[in-house]
C-alpha cells in the first residue's frame, strides 16, 4: 500500500499532466514485453512494436533496456527524470547528466531488489549512458513515436474527464475518482502498492501523469525526495484497442456522416456531455445520445462515465477525421 499524504497547501499545486511523459512511457512500454496482463489493450501495438524493432537490431535494443527496467518492485529513478514532462530530448539529457554517484546508489538498488545486469556499472560513466541514450531514443523512434497521436488523444480525454470533476468538486475531485485502484480519504490517498510506503508530500503538491502503457497499479519515484509525482494508467476499453488509419477522404464531413452527426463530432472535440452535444447541435438529448452511440460504434469517440455523467471525446481516429476535413477544406 502506498499512501500519499496532502495539505491543504498540496492540494492546491496537485495538477494533471497535459501530455505522456515519454521516458515513464518507455519504461511502462517495456513492462509490456515482460508480461501477457492487459495484453489484449495493447495487441496491435505489441505486435507492430515487435516488427519495428527486429528492423533496428532488437536483440542490442532490449538487451540494453529490458534488464534495467524489471517488472518488479523498482527500476533506476534516473532513467524516468523530472525533466521528461518537457519532452523527449529534455527527459535524455537529464538522463545522459545524471551524476555518477547518484546512477551506481540507484543500480545498487536495483541489483539487492531483483538483480542488476554485470554491465550495469558502465552506465556510471558518460560514454555508458550515451550508449543507453542512444537505445532509449532508438526504442521510442520505432515503437512509441508511430502511436503519439493515439496516446495524446487519450490524455486529453483523460484531461477533459477530470476537468469535470474539478468544476464539481475542486482538487478533491480529481482524487475521488482516479479509479478503483486510488481511494481518496481525506487527508491521504491510498492506492495499491508493491510494497508498504508512505509519501509525505509537505506543500510540494503532486504531478499526475496518466500513462497509455501503464497497467495495473499506480507508480512513483522510489526516492520520496525527488519532485512527488504519481503515474497512473488510462482505461482502455476492449473495443477501442485496435484502430484503422485514416487519411484525407476528399469528402466533407456532412457528407460523409450527415449534417447533424458531423456537428455532433465537432462538438466532441472538446469533450462534451449528451446534454452538451444537445444544445450544442439543437436536438434532442435523446437524440444526440443516439448519434454519439453511433460515432462511438464506428470508432470516433469514446464514452467515459463519471457518476452522474458521461462525457464523450474524441478518438485519435476521429480526431484523424476532423483533422483530414479541415485541410481538405482550406
Amino acid at each position: 500500500m502506498l499512501r500519499i499524504h496532502f495539505t491543504d497547501a498540496d492540494l492546491g499545486r496537485t495538477c494533471i499532466s497535459a501530455a505522456p511523459d515519454p521516458l515513464w512511457e518507455i519504461c511502462f512500454s517495456l513492462h509490456r514485453f515482460q508480461s501477457r496482463q492487459g495484453r489484449w489493450a495493447y495487441a496491435d501495438w505489441y505486435r507492430s512494436a515487435r516488427t519495428r524493432l527486429h528492423g533496428i537490431e532488437l536483440g542490442r535494443v532490449l538487451r540494453t533496456l529490458l534488464p534495467l527496467v524489471p517488472r518488479a518492485v523498482y527500476f533506476p529513478d534516473f532513467l524516468t527524470p523530472p525533466e521528461g514532462s518537457e519532452g523527449l530530448d529534455a527527459g535524455l539529457d537529464a538522463v545522459l547528466g545524471s551524476p555518477r554517484r547518484r546512477v551506481l546508489q540507484e543500480l545498487s538498488i536495483l541489483d539487492r531488489t531483483s538483480g542488476a545486469p554485470a554491465w550495469a556499472p558502465r552506465l556510471a560513466e558518460p560514454e555508458g549512458r550515451r550508449e543507453l541514450v542512444w537505445a532509449l531514443r532508438t526504442y521510442y523512434n520505432a515503437v512509441i513515436a508511430p502511436y503519439g497521436d493515439r496516446i495524446q488523444a487519450r490524455i486529453e480525454g483523460e484531461r477533459h474527464a477530470r476537468a469535470r470533476a474539478v468544476i464539481e468538486h475542486g482538487t478533491e475531485g480529481i482524487l475521488r475518482s482516479l479509479g478503483p485502484t486510488l481511494q481518496w480519504r481525506r487527508p491521504t490517498l491510498h492506492t495499491v502498492y508493491p510494497e508498504e510506503r508512505d509519501l509525505h508530500l509537505d506543500g510540494r503538491g503532486l504531478r499526475l501523469v496518466p500513462s497509455y502503457f501503464c497497467w495495473g497499479n499506480p507508480v512513483t519515484f522510489g526516492d520520496n525526495t525527488l519532485e512527488p509525482v504519481l503515474l497512473y494508467a488510462l482505461n482502455h476499453e476492449p473495443h477501442h484497442s485496435v484502430l484503422p488509419e485514416i487519411s484525407g477522404s476528399g469528402a466533407p464531413l456532412a457528407i460523409l456522416l450527415g449534417r447533424t452527426r458531423a456537428a455532433v463530432l465537432r462538438a466532441v472535440t472538446a469533450g462534451a456531455t449528451t446534454g452538451e452535444l444537445a444544445r450544442a447541435v439543437g436536438v434532442s438529448a435523446s437524440s444526440a445520445s443516439q448519434h454519439a452511440t453511433a460515432l462511438r460504434d464506428a470508432g470516433l469517440i469514446v464514452t467515459h462515465r463519471h457518476a452522474q455523467f458521461v462525457l464523450h471525446t474524441l478518438t485519435p481516429l476521429g480526431a484523424a477525421l476532423l483533422r483530414a476535413n479541415t485541410q481538405q477544406s482550406r
